[in-house]
Order: C-alpha cells, then structure tokens, then sequence
C-alpha cells in the first residue's frame, strides 16, 4: 500500500525518515534504477549496464548491486548508513520520497511545478527516530535539501534517459553482453540479457560524431559507462568475502 502526500512543513513538522539501507527495508535489490544524470558518480562505484524489458521496448540503466535476486553485496550493518559505497544510487536513496506535479491556482496554462511528495506508508516514514524533515523556524533541514537534490536528478534523469539511449543506438554502440565467472568455492555465475557499450565501435567513430558526442556532454556519459565495468571485479569480491563470512559462521 501506498499513501502519496503533498510534503509540507506544517503536517510533517514532527515527521522524520530513517536514512539507513538494510532488508528491512526492502533495500535488498540486486539492480537499481539509475539515470545518466548520476553515470559520473555511479561509475566509481558499480557497474552501470543497460537492460530491456520489451526487446522492442526502449532502454533502460541499472547499477549492478548483486548476482541473485535480493542480493545487494553493498547492504552491510557495520556501516552507519548501512550502504557500504560513497554514492547511493537515488532510486534508493530517495527513499519514501518522490516528485510530484502541481500547478498554481488559476494557473492552469501554465506548466506544473515539481513539489515533493512523500509516502506516508513507507516503512522509513517514522515519528519517533530518523532524519528531521524541517526546522523549527518551517525551513528545510539539510537532509531534506540533500533528498530534494536527489530527485532533482532523478527528474532530469528521466528527461535526458531516451535522447541519450537513442543516441547510442544510431550509432550502434551497444552490445550485449554476457557476464561469466566462477566463484572462490568453484560456484559459475552467468548473467544474460544485459548491454552495454560496444568499445571497438567507439574506437572507430568518424570525428564528427565524437564530436556531436561531446558538445551534446554524450561522451563523457559514455566513457563512464565503459569504466563501471572495472567494478564488476570488485563486485565479484564483495561476493567472495560475503561467502567467506557465512563459511566462518
């Protein structure tokens, strides 16, 4: 169940959201929903991949947390947020939170403005414990300034996502890719229908269309792509001392 509400100052002065990651949670995913708007930050992190639901269907950018259905390699209690990595993804982070659309009274030619709504359900909604949502002057608390940013770039994310995805398609630089390894304890994992970024193709792109990449700031998105890949060996890790630990239990 879910209970959308329009976040103000006055109702949800005493209202607070838990900022910690666990299962609990329902933060035990293996992929999370990401946005180019993030790829620079992201890719320091996880691997970036991209992925179809419909084969005729548009693409859509996950950042790979786990091999297995509610696995997420980076959920660890030892931390104080419970997320072991500098950068959360912000379908995640966000949490209870989420834009919505409104427009002025009387304003009805006018484009909707983006305001904040807030899940009332969720269970990181709370009274009693977690992040203060305002001040006691009414302002924004900072943890709200840092959500609002958040959806900021999930909002813009959105927006730039099928331009971006187009993009790569014209120039026929994705590929799929198959992901293939065995673990310490000789357990085989293969990951199918994923894509990513064909680097041969990159390579041999004509000038102008590496330049129409760059002005467009495609080509930096791109680039971050293909370096969040690396970080498929450290995921692999992540998973190796997780089996190490359950073996000593």
């Amino acid at each position: 169940m879910t209970r959308h509400v329009l976040l103000n100052n006055i109702d949800h002065q005493n209202t607070r959201v838990i900022h910690y990651f666990g299962p609990e949670f329902g933060d035990n995913l293996h992929s999370a929903l990401v946005f180019p708007t993030e790829f620079t930050e992201l890719q320091k992190e996880y691997p970036i991949l991209l992925r179809k639901d419909d084969p005729q269907g548009s693409y859509q950018a996950v950042a790979l947390l786990g091999f297995a259905a509610a696995e997420n390699l980076y959920l660890n209690d030892q931390h104080a947020t419970g997320w072991d990595a500098r950068y959360i993804p912000a379908s995640i982070e966000k949490g209870p939170f989420l834009i919505g659309f409104q427009r002025s009274m009387g304003m009805q030619d006018e484009m909707p403005n983006a305001v904040v709504h807030m899940d009332m359900d969720h269970p990181k909604v709370s009274t009693e414990q977690g992040q203060q949502l305002f001040l006691s002057q009414g302002g924004n608390s900072p943890y709200l300034e840092h959500i609002s940013a958040r959806l900021e770039t999930i909002h813009q994310g959105t927006a730039l996502a099928p331009v971006f995805y187009k993009a790569l398609e014209q120039l026929e630089l994705v590929e799929p890719v198959t992901i293939e390894f065995a673990l310490h304890n000789s357990e085989k994992i293969r990951l199918l229908g994923n894509y990513c970024i064909n680097e041969q193709r990159l390579a041999t792109l004509p000038a102008d269309a590496l330049a129409k990449l760059q002005h467009s700031g495609f080509l930096a998105l791109i680039y971050a792509m293909v370096f969040s890949m690396g970080n498929i060996r450290h995921l692999i890790e992540r998973k190796n001392n997780s089996l190490r630990q359950q073996q000593k239990l």
